[in-house]
Formats: C-alpha cells, sequence, structure tokens
C-alpha cells in the first residue's frame, strides 16, 4: 500500500501548484480575451447544436460540424458582401472630405466683414493649416504599416477564436464532466449543482442581453423614423445589435446616424442640414443615457439577481480598467463568483450550502429522457 504524503508535503505541493498557476497566468493573459470570446460565440452557438441534435436526430459531431462551418462561412463571406459598398462610400467620404477642405480654404482666404468692421482674417493662418494638413498626409505610409502590423496579430487572434470555438462546441461535454471529477467523489453532486446554477444565470444573462438589444433596436428606429433620418431602420436595428458592445457599439451607431444627418439631412423636417446633426445628437445622448443608467442596469441585474446600482458601477469600473470586453462578461462573472463564494462561505462557516437541488433533479430527468430515446433508436435500428 502506496504511503500517503505528510501533510506539510501536501501544503507545500498546493502552494507551488498555487504559485505555478498564478505565474502561468501572468504571462499568457493575452490569451484570455481570445479564449473568453471563443467561450462566448460557443456558448451562444450550443443551442443550435442542441436544436439540430434533438430535432433532426443528428449525431452531436455532425451537428456541431454543421452548425460550425455554416456560421464560419457567413462570417468570411460577410466582408465579401459589404466591401464593394464600403470602398464605394469611402470613396464618396475622400471626395466629400477633399470638397470640405478647398471650400474652408477659399473661405478662410477672404477677410470676414460685418459692415465696415473687420471680424476675422485667417489669411495669415492658410499656410499653417496646409502645413498640417501635409503633415498628415506624409505620415500616413507610416501609419499603414502599424495598421497591417495590427491587422495580422489580429489575423492570428481570430485564428484562436475560431479554433477554440469549435473544439468547445466538439468537446464540451467532456471537459464539464472533466472539470466535476476533480471535485473530491463525495463533493460531486454538489459541484454539479453549482456548475448547473452557474449555467442558468449565464443563460439567463444572455436573454436579458438580446431582450436589451431588442428594445434599443425599435426605440431608437422609431425615434429616427419619427425626425426623418435616412435609413432610420437600418441604423436603428445596428444600434440594437452594438448595444451589446458597451460604450464603443453606441458610439458607432451615433457617429452612422450623425454622419447620416450632415451629409443627406432629415426627409421631412425643415432643418438645414448642421441643426438636424445637432438633433440627432441631443435624442441620442438622451435614450443613450437612459440606457445606459436605467435600462441596462435593470435588466441585467434582474437576470443575474444583481441590485441596479452594482451593476451600473461594475460595468463602468470594468470598462475603465479592463477595456470593453471585461465590460461585456463583468455581470455574470460576478454572479458566478458570488454562488462560488455562497457554497465556500458556507463550508468555512459549517452550515449548510444553498444548493439548487431542482436544477439537478431537472438535468438528471433529461439525462434519462436521452438515454431512453438512445435505447429506443438502438431498439428500432435491430
Amino acid at each position: 500500500m502506496r504511503e500517503k504524503w505528510s501533510t506539510p508535503a501536501r501544503y507545500l505541493t498546493l502552494i507551488l501548484i498555487i504559485i505555478f498557476i498564478v505565474t502561468l497566468g501572468w504571462y499568457t493573459r493575452p490569451m484570455f480575451q481570445p479564449l473568453i470570446i471563443g467561450g462566448l460565440f460557443a456558448y451562444i452557438m450550443m443551442p443550435l447544436v442542441n436544436l439540430m441534435k434533438n430535432r433532426f436526430g443528428l449525431k452531436h459531431k455532425l451537428a456541431v460540424n454543421l452548425v460550425y462551418f455554416l456560421s464560419l462561412g457567413l462570417v468570411l463571406a460577410s466582408p465579401v458582401l459589404f466591401v464593394p459598398e464600403l470602398i464605394a462610400q469611402i470613396q464618396v467620404f475622400s471626395n466629400d472630405l477633399v470638397r470640405i477642405y478647398e471650400e474652408t480654404l477659399l473661405f478662410l482666404s477672404e477677410p470676414i466683414r460685418i459692415g465696415t468692421f473687420l471680424v476675422l482674417d485667417a489669411s495669415d493662418y492658410l499656410g499653417e493649416l496646409e502645413n498640417s494638413v501635409l503633415a498628415v498626409i506624409t505620415s500616413l505610409p507610416e501609419q499603414a504599416l502599424h495598421i497591417i502590423e495590427s491587422t495580422s496579430r489580429n489575423a492570428a487572434w481570430f485564428f484562436v477564436i475560431i479554433v477554440t470555438v469549435y473544439y468547445l462546441l466538439l468537446d464540451w461535454g467532456k471537459l464539464r464532466e472533466l472539470l466535476i471529477r476533480q471535485a473530491p467523489e463525495v463533493y460531486r453532486r454538489e459541484a454539479r449543482m453549482i456548475f448547473l446554477e452557474i449555467k442558468e444565470l449565464w443563460a439567463a444573462y444572455l436573454l436579458s442581453q438580446i431582450a436589451l438589444m431588442f428594445i434599443v433596436g425599435v426605440v431608437f428606429t422609431i425615434a429616427w423614423l419619427a425626425i426623418g433620418l435616412p435609413g432610420a431602420l437600418i441604423i436603428g436595428i445596428l444600434a440594437g445589435i452594438l448595444t451589446i458592445i458597451p460604450d464603443l457599439g453606441p458610439l458607432i451607431a451615433a457617429i452612422v446616424a450623425i454622419a447620416v444627418a450632415l451629409l443627406e439631412g432629415s426627409l421631412y423636417l425643415p432643418l438645414s442640414n448642421f441643426w438636424f446633426g445637432v438633433l440627432v445628437l441631443v435624442i441620442y445622448m438622451v435614450l443613450i443615457n437612459l440606457k445606459n443608467i436605467w435600462l441596462r442596469p435593470r435588466l441585467m441585474g434582474r437576470s443575474v439577481h444583481l441590485h441596479e446600482g452594482l451593476v451600473f458601477i461594475a460595468i463602468i469600473v470594468a470598462v475603465l480598467l479592463q477595456g470593453i470586453l471585461s465590460a461585456i462578461v463583468i455581470i455574470p462573472v460576478i454572479a458566478s463568483t458570488l454562488v462560488i463564494g455562497r457554497y465556500l462561505r458556507a463550508g468555512i462557516m459549517g452550515t449548510e450550502p444553498e444548493l439548487r437541488e431542482d436544477l439537478l433533479e431537472a438535468w438528471e430527468a433529461q439525462k434519462e429522457e436521452e438515454k431512453e430515446k438512445v435505447a429506443e433508436e438502438d431498439t428500432e435500428q435491430e
């Protein structure tokens, strides 16, 4: 019989393992973001895989391949569909910039007078303006090299993401069981209940995000239609889709809306393009602050059982400290941490942990149904 390790040896080994894991995590932390993104996409796509398996009776690997490669094909085909139109719009935009620059030079070349009084004579500054524009143009090749370098790096991370998504879809069941088996056998039932509760929280959070996107899309579409913004439906839908990205997504949607307002004007309001752009900006600021301060904390807080104020503060702090990606996942991460912390606290205090037995019972019933279905299929084949 193998001799058990002494208590000091076990504690020393545990401490060394913790130090190793923390050190490894610190040096590989750039990988966390693409892995998290891959995990989010896999989590979103998993219901489609389950639908293919349950509705059409496909094998797991076939369902994964079908959903994954169809989704990947759509992602890769999207640029092909939009690039020609994007290039055309960029050409129009560049022509507008040249025209605005020439008109600005012409406007500033003549003194501005009111009656006999000279209000502004900017002709002395035209040389400085032209030099500034020239400096920007001459720096473009260097900036292009930085863009190419950044694009190459992002392409490598994109490859990591798509590979992560595939293997999580394919082997998540095995990985989940492997993680649960790491707990001592006497605690595996509790570990599974913790996992199921965390899974329910993430599912509820995802539904709240979908609800938020839908509400924002509808509200902005109605607002843009009401003031006659050209392309109101598309711009409103874009605002709804991009709202999943805190701060940056709504900002992109706002830039698009304001640019359209300045270039096209209103379909029926008797306003100049400039003042119509100001109106669009004001409406955007009002609606987006209502979303950030009231709607988003309310939806997300209720979905994961957190206070609305905590949700609002957590998202702001996450954006400031760690960026946009952390703001997307911070709320379910906090909720999951609280579930685990509540269990650990019960263990430390020697009290009975509050675990969701109903989730485990539902999971066991589902597994029984799957076994019966497989048995029926085997019987039919025989």
